[in-house]
């Protein structure tokens, strides 16, 4: 609907004559605008902030092309070839194939899609940084300043891990650029500005406070972003976030919403994340990795119990190793499952993510002091931390061990276990070294069903003790039991992920004094 704009004027009545009275002049007592301007100091805002940056804020135009042809593949995999009409179609002889239909049935062309996303400028022979998943398989990238100039740009490396991207445009010209900056010292509560290209609507401006940091959202192993309530969208993905100092401390990357759109729920990628991972895009195209070999899970409360560590908070007690690779450099150092990391480098490790983010900051090739819990005693030992694979999930493999013949039986905590034969390695997908016993029921209501454990998952450990078979399970549960501990540590293989399982033995915990 068109909208157009009414003016409102005075209608003349034939033969009618009025006289107006003079209108009194206005009374500045009244002047409602006057008075608030007496005295008058403007709240502080981010004006000159985003003057001076916003010339080194960049939106971001990629350019990929998406084969429409597989559309037209069928779920069982039959396809229209590209010299077939569909059926249901006319094939009129000396007219195109489809008419009179157009072309709807003939299979489409490669067609062009543009995606869109927001950088920055870090100095000022034209170093951009963005994310990953903005330039991820593009054809073609092009940067547009602030003053509406745009330059093809040349990626120079892409971090998938970190979901971050550097680019390189030439201007000819010096750039005006912006600092990278510490987020060390963030704080909740503290001001942000935001920068970006929303919806292709570039240049867009929005402010708000950091709500939390170090939030893991499962988006990748070094998950620590910075939470906001500054209004992010599509399209902001790659932008900067601002202190007001004006300098980068977070790169917008992710929202959380039940709708598509902002409610003021944001996370941004810390900057001294962004420094480490720019500087290695920016040099050698890649980024480099400490590897320790290990995987490692959070302390639950019944897994504190177990393994005997006094905290009150066992999500912080450190890194539980649940499985490490053989020949790694955690295996010949002598780490074992069921030790807890509690420093690298003399740095407390409260959690998984901690060990992740530490150990991949090692450079390769020096020695990495480790601090471990095993047994209730604290340890330390020097690890050579080594160069961490392309697939390092494909390193944890089960040593080669024959598992017993035994029968199935009955574990204890609720569970029936039985050996591995080579139809249960088939049916579970474990390799043929497999190790272990396969849990084959659970029963409801039990002690493993509350820990959450299930049938198929295959029991490897019994807090620092190899499995074997179910005689030795047996053996291991009924000597926890006898231990007066009140919860078991249990090492499990689910979906080919290892992990510790929990579980309570019906025990009140001793008193803590």
């Amino acid at each position: 609907m068109a909208l157009g704009l009414l003016l409102l004027g005075a209608t003349a009545l034939g033969g009618t004559f009025a006289t107006r009275a003079r209108a009194a002049g206005p009374d500045p007592a009244l002047n409602a605008s006057a008075a608030v301007q007496q005295n008058f100091t403007p709240v502080g805002d981010f004006t000159n902030l985003v003057k001076k940056v916003t010339p080194a804020v960049v939106s971001i135009d990629v350019h990929l092309k998406l084969d429409q042809t597989s559309d037209n593949v069928g779920g069982d995999g039959e396809g229209q070839s590209q010299g077939q009409m569909p059926q249901g179609l006319p094939n009129i002889p000396g007219f195109p194939p489809g008419f009179p239909f157009g072309l709807q049935g003939i299979p489409q062309q490669q067609q062009a899609v543009e995606a869109k996303g927001s950088g920055f400028i870090i100095n000022s022979s034209g170093i951009v940084v963005t994310n990953n998943h903005v330039v991820k398989d593009a054809k073609t990238v092009t940067v547009t300043l602030s003053n509406g100039s745009t330059y093809p740009a040349k990626i120079l490396g892409t971090d998938a891990r970190t979901d971050l991207a550097v680019l390189k445009i030439d201007a000819g010209r010096p750039l005006p650029y912006v600092d990278i900056g510490s987020s060390a010292n963030v704080e909740p509560g503290e001001w942000v500005i935001a920068l970006g290209n929303p919806f292709g609507l570039g240049g867009t401006v929005t402010a708000g406070i950091v709500s939390a940091l170090g939030r893991d959202i499962g988006d990748g192993p070094y998950d620590k972003f910075i939470q906001i309530d500054a209004p992010i969208n599509e399209g902001n993905s790659g932008g900067p976030l601002f202190d007001q100092r004006g300098e980068v401390i977070g790169v917008n990357t992710a929202i959380l919403s039940p709708t598509g759109g902002s409610v003021g729920i944001g996370f941004a990628i810390p900057s001294d994340m962004v420094k480490r991972v720019v500087d290695q895009l920016q040099t050698g195209g890649k980024v480099v990795r400490g590897y320790l070999g290990v995987a490692a899970q959070e302390i639950s409360p019944q897994m504190s119990q177990a393994m005997g560590l006094p905290s009150e908070d066992p999500s912080k007690d450190g890194a539980l190793i649940a499985a490490i690779s053989p020949g790694s450099p955690a295996f010949r150092a002598g780490l074992q499952p069921g030790d807890v990391i509690t420093k690298v480098n003399g740095v407390t490790v409260t959690n998984p993510g901690d060990l992740a983010s530490d150990i991949a900051n090692v450079d390769p090739g020096h020695d990495t002091s480790i601090e471990y819990v095993r047994g209730g005693k604290t340890n330390t030992l020097s690890v050579a931390v080594t160069t961490m694979p392309a697939n390092p999930d494909a390193a944890f493999k089960q040593a080669n061990n024959a598992p017993s013949a035994a029968t199935p039986g009955q574990a204890g905590l609720g569970l029936t276990i039985a050996p591995l034969t080579p139809d249960t390695r088939g049916q579970l997908n474990l390799p043929s070294t497999a190790q272990g016993a396969v849990i084959v029921k659970v029963k409801p209501n039990s002690l493993a069903d509350r820990a959450g454990l299930q049938a198929g998952d295959l029991l490897v450990g019994v807090g620092p003790k190899d499995i074997n078979s179910p005689d030795q399970a047996v053996a291991a549960i009924d000597a926890a039991k006898k231990s007066g501990n009140p919860a078991v540590a249990l090492r499990i293989i689910r979906q080919g992920q290892a992990l510790f399982v929990g579980v309570g033995l019906g025990k009140k915990a001793p008193d803590k004094g």
